[in-house]
């Protein structure tokens, strides 16, 4: 069976797709990309439909990261039963996701930067404008969380 990984922020243009085209890479780079099913998501609507961010897009392509075009899409309920991890961008995505996920009962939920000890939010490019901070946190992250899912 896949390991399930989804990752969560506001609009799902900017760090969820990020973190979801990184972690992407990492599996695929330890010959691991048949084992987890990789996805990213949304607790607005706002960005329904549209793509990756364009300043995000060109952040991944600098540090050589592939990604394909994807359309934002909504956290839905099922979400939580399809995954076995739910990775929030920030403390207000995991209140946001509060609707969909039923109060966690299977402790599923974090926040990406719990995964390195940090307790603070991968700070939002769309405001930040640092779409290169925004991908070091996230690399450092993901690649925490791998170490972590594969120790288990």
């Amino acid at each position: 069976m896949k390991t399930g990984i989804l990752f969560v922020c506001h609009g799902n243009i900017c760090r969820s797709p990020m973190a979801e085209f990184i972690m992407k890479d990492l599996v695929d780079k330890r010959g691991l990309s048949s084992d987890f099913h990789i996805e990213s998501c949304a607790t607005s609507t706002e960005e329904l439909g549209n793509d990756v961010y364009p300043p995000a897009k060109e952040e991944l392509r600098r540090r050589g990261i592939r990604f394909k075009h994807r359309c934002a899409r909504q956290m839905k309920s099922t979400d939580y039963g399809n995954f076995d991890y739910i990775i929030a961008m920030d403390n207000q995505n995991i209140r946001n996701m509060g609707r969909f996920v039923n109060g966690d009962p299977d402790y599923k939920i974090s926040l990406m930067m719990s995964h390195v000890g940090e307790s603070q939010g991968v700070a939002d490019p769309w405001y930040t404008g640092d779409f290169s901070r925004t991908f070091d946190d996230l690399e450092r992250a993901c690649s925490a969380l791998l170490d972590e899912i594969l120790a288990r």
